[in-house]
């Protein structure tokens, strides 16, 4: 078998300690290789290495390299959602506060454009077996998208209205089609920039 094919059965119950620290290892060494090299520094071999893991355990946590990469996005996303709650935006608008949020992801990435292709990459390749994970990641970032929002911007329970859920929908389409466009050099900077922000602006009431 292939290093880098789909090995059986990740894991189900939940981590240990000691697990979560083997976990959160692997991401970090995974991370390193792919900022110094992109997607295809990624071998199994090597973040087993680097991680001071067995290639088989691995494989258990992990059953591909598109699940691991897809597991780095998400945990790039955690640590963003922490960031921001320490550091809110500041705009009064949602659609600024969402749009400020983005674009402070999109600077992170711009300063690791190696590691976005890796990720961006990882979702793109991702067949049926990866869906779980890939769904993660994408309720992970409207989860953000809502915190930005802010509570006054959304309903009484919390949540977003039909109208709202719609052009979360539509910031998201742009969000992931600015970063494949930026990393294939279709779009520059400026471009995906502007294209966030015009988005965004479907959430506040003037842009309805």
């Amino acid at each position: 078998m292939s290093t880098d094919q789909a090995a059986p059965a990740a894991r189900v119950a939940p981590l240990s300690a000691r697990q979560e620290a083997r976990r959160r290892r692997i991401l970090a060494a995974s991370t390193r290789l792919a900022c110094g090299g992109g997607f295809d520094a990624v071998q199994m071999r090597e973040v087993a290495e680097h991680s001071q893991v067995a290639l088989g355990t691995l494989y258990r946590y992990f059953p591909s390299k598109i699940h691991l990469l897809v597991a780095v996005m998400e945990d790039q996303l955690v640590q963003l959602q922490t960031t921001l709650r320490t550091r809110p935006p500041a705009a009064e608008a949602p659609g600024a506060r969402v749009a400020e949020t983005l674009l402070r992801a999109f600077r992170a990435l711009q300063r690791e454009p190696l590691l976005a292709d890796a990720m961006v990459r990882a979702v793109i390749f991702g067949d049926r077996s990866v869906r779980d994970e890939v769904t993660a990641v994408s309720r992970l970032t409207r989860a953000i998208v809502l915190e930005a929002m802010g509570a006054r911007a959304l309903r009484a329970d919390g949540e977003p209205t039909p109208e709202q859920v719609c052009a979360i929908r539509v910031i998201e389409h742009t969000w992931h089609a600015g970063l494949v466009a930026w990393l294939a050099q279709r779009a520059d900077v400026e471009q995906v920039t502007a294209d966030i922000r015009t988005a965004c602006t479907l959430l506040d009431p003037a842009g309805r």
